[in-house]
């Protein structure tokens, strides 16, 4: 029948059939996508994997480590789309496995009592389907430890070539007993069809019960949002300080520690400057929050680097940095130290952030 038909009007037929496929093979992906759409519920119970024998009592002092560690695919050599970058497939598999015996060298290395990490996978085509969380629990075997995702689409379509299957989330690990632990949904700023294929981010609350007495040390664990027009990331803040001060009521000691995508507005960054057309954190006013809590972090290192450009070869003076990482403590916890490692970002876009304090009696 279409030979009947003048080159002209062939062509609009078989233009037009060519466009009605792809329509049609574009709702199949979104009606996919959104009958497997992660819809976790508000509150859900974390399994703990148990190793750990160690006890804690006020008094006691320990060290905490929080580390976003990039999926182990945003080493020096990375770039990244969503920052400006051209990158999608961020690291070849022998890259990503060198990235993630660096951040285990670390591990090693300065060994802390509890570790805050973000951005763990586990079975992600961005990281060659490694579960890196196993990996991660292989190497600190006295440790208790638990994962909340945040992070899971069964084939994420865009850009091109796509970033395909997502599974991912946040674990802590930790060298006392873990009693119990949470995984807590917060505030989704994105509505359907960008809702279904983005991040559903969490807290994961643990806690630690206290010898010789009736309270826990609480741990929150987050990674809050990042590419929001800042909705997004004031209504999780919002709920991270509900959750706080129940916990202050209680009494019970508390420390918060993770990628806030976001400054503390009692933190000087005046040398980092912003530059334009760069990807720019959120502002955490703490003037909002009780005055019985102490936010934290290093001005003296950057502890996460743009992504619009690799940093391996590039020139550091004029590179974009960013104070993002860091830690809230409650009143009852006295900080002893605190410190970003400069390890130059070399197996991750965030360097290391670790702290040492002791549980007042």
């Amino acid at each position: 029948m279409l030979q009947q038909l003048s080159p002209a009007k062939r062509i609009l037929i078989i233009l037009l059939i060519v466009i009605c496929a792809l329509l049609a093979a574009a709702m199949c992906l979104f009606l996919f996508l959104t009958i497997t759409e992660y819809n976790p519920s508000a509150l859900e119970p974390v399994s703990i994997t148990s190793s750990a024998t160690r006890t804690l009592r006020p008094g006691d002092s320990l060290s905490i480590l929080t580390w976003n560690t990039g999926y182990c695919a945003l080493g020096d050599n990375s770039d990244f789309f969503m920052d400006g970058g051209t990158q999608v497939i961020t690291a070849t598999k022998e890259r990503l496995l060198s990235n993630l015996n660096g951040i285990t060298d670390q591990f090693e290395a300065e060994p802390a009592d509890i570790l805050f990490l973000q951005e763990v996978d586990l079975d992600s085509a961005r990281s060659y389907n490694i579960n890196t969380y196993a990996k991660f629990a292989a190497k600190l075997p006295e440790y208790d430890h638990a994962f909340a995702a945040n992070f899971r689409v069964a084939f994420l379509p865009y850009p091109i070539p796509p970033i395909g299957k997502v599974n991912s989330g946040i674990a802590t690990f930790s060298r006392y007993s873990l009693s119990y632990a949470d995984r807590v949904q917060l505030p989704c700023p994105f509505t359907w069809p960008v809702r279904v294929a983005n991040l559903k981010r969490c807290l994961l609350i643990s806690r630690i019960k206290l010898e010789d007495t009736d309270k826990e040390l609480v741990l929150i664990n987050l990674h809050l949002e990042a590419y929001d027009d800042g909705t997004g990331k004031t209504a999780q803040t919002k709920m991270l300080r509900q959750y706080m001060d129940a916990e202050l009521e209680k009494g019970n000691y508390l420390i918060v520690g993770g990628d806030f995508n976001q400054r503390f507005s009692n933190v000087d960054a005046s040398a980092y400057p912003a530059y334009e057309n760069k990807w720019q954190p959120g502002l955490i006013d703490t003037a909002e929050f009780e005055d019985d809590y102490t936010f934290l972090m290093d001005s003296t290192v950057p502890s996460c680097r743009s992504l619009d450009t690799a940093y391996a070869g590039a020139d550091p003076s004029s590179f974009q940095y960013y104070l993002i990482d860091g830690f809230i403590l409650s009143s009852n916890i006295q900080l002893d130290s605190l410190s970003t490692r400069d390890l130059s970002f070399a197996c991750s876009d965030h360097n290391p952030v670790y702290m040492q304090v002791t549980l007042l009696p």
